[in-house]
C-alpha cells in the first residue's frame, strides 16, 4: 500500500489531481483510513491512472474518459488512438513552425522597410532549350521541396544519367500560395536521356527571354529580390510569360554556410 503522497511522486501526477479523481469517482483510493481519512493506492491502480492520462492528452473530457474506462478498451486500441494523435500533434508542430517562419520573415521584412532596397543587377537574356529530368508535384509549401530532390537525384542515379548543370525549382502557380504548391524540380542532363521512373521524366525545357538576378543567401529569405526584380520589370515595361525559375548555383554543400548560397532567379518576360 502507497500512501497517496508517494504515488503522486511515482506517477508523477499532483496530489490535488488524485483527490480530485477520487471525488468524481474517476480513480478512488484502494484504502482510506477511517480514522485519518488517509489515502492509501497500490501498484495495481497505475495501468488505470496511465490510461486517464492517456486519455486526457487526447482531448477526451473526464465524463468521456469515465466512459471509456468502462468500456475497458485492450491495448492495442488505446495505442492505436495515440499513433492518431501523435500524427495530428506533429502535423499541428509543422504548420507552427512554418507560421513562425513566415512571422520571422515578416518581421524582417519590416526592419527592413527603412533601410535603401539591396542593390542587384539585372539583365535581359536569351537561355536556350535545355533537356532535364523533372519532377512536378503538388508541394505542401515553399519550403518541403526536399523530398521532391531526393526522389528526383536517386531516379537520376538509378537511370545512370549524366547531369549537365546546376538543380532547379519552376513554379507554375499564378500567385504565391500559403500551400499546395504546384511545383517542378528539375536537373538538366546530357547523353541518354530515356528515363525509367513512375514520376520523374525526361523532357526539354523550352528556351525563353527572361529577366534574371543573382541572389546571395539562404533560401528563406527570397522576397526582397523578387520585389526588386518584379519591381524593375514592371518599371521597364516587361510582362511574364511562363513559370518562373529557381536555379541553385551554389547550395547546401561542406563548408558553405546560407549567406553564400548562389540562387539565380529567372523570370520569362516579352516587352510590353
Amino acid at each position: 500500500m502507497l500512501k497517496i503522497g508517494d504515488f503522486s511522486k511515482l506517477c508523477q501526477v499532483p496530489i490535488k489531481t488524485l483527490r480530485y479523481y477520487d471525488q468524481i469517482g474517476l480513480l478512488r483510493p484502494s484504502e482510506v483510513d477511517r480514522f485519518t481519512s488517509y489515502r492509501y493506492y497500490t501498484l495495481d491502480q497505475i495501468p488505470r491512472l496511465n490510461r486517464i492520462l492517456a486519455f486526457k492528452d487526447l482531448g477526451f473530457s473526464l465524463e468521456q474518459i469515465a466512459e471509456l474506462l468502462d468500456e475497458d478498451l485492450s491495448v492495442e486500441q488505446i495505442r492505436g488512438m495515440l499513433r492518431l494523435k501523435r500524427a495530428e500533434i506533429a502535423r499541428n508542430l509543422a504548420e507552427e513552425q512554418a507560421r513562425l517562419a513566415r512571422v520571422e520573415a515578416r518581421l524582417r521584412q519590416i526592419e527592413q522597410e527603412k533601410q535603401p532596397m539591396p542593390a542587384y543587377e539585372i539583365v535581359i537574356k536569351k537561355v536556350e532549350a535545355l533537356r532535364v529530368a523533372g519532377l512536378r508535384d503538388v508541394a505542401e509549401n515553399y519550403q518541403s521541396l526536399g523530398p521532391m530532390f531526393g526522389e528526383l537525384y536517386a531516379a537520376v542515379g538509378q537511370n545512370m544519367l549524366a547531369p549537365a548543370g546546376p538543380t532547379m525549382a519552376i513554379y507554375y502557380d499564378e500567385g504565391y500560395r500559403e500551400k499546395d504548391v504546384d511545383v517542378e524540380v528539375a536537373v538538366p542532363i546530357s547523353g541518354n536521356t530515356d528515363i525509367s521512373h513512375p514520376r520523374v521524366r525526361g523532357r526539354t525545357l523550352p528556351g525563353a527571354e527572361v529577366a534574371s538576378l543573382l541572389y546571395r543567401g539562404p533560401y528563406d529569405d527570397f522576397t526582397p529580390a523578387y520585389q526588386a526584380l518584379m519591381g524593375w520589370m514592371q518599371a521597364n515595361g516587361y510582362t511574364m510569360t511562363g513559370p518562373n525559375r529557381e536555379i541553385y548555383l551554389r547550395g547546401p554543400g561542406e563548408g558553405i554556410a546560407p549567406e553564400d548560397y548562389l540562387t539565380e532567379i529567372q523570370f520569362p518576360v516579352e516587352k510590353g
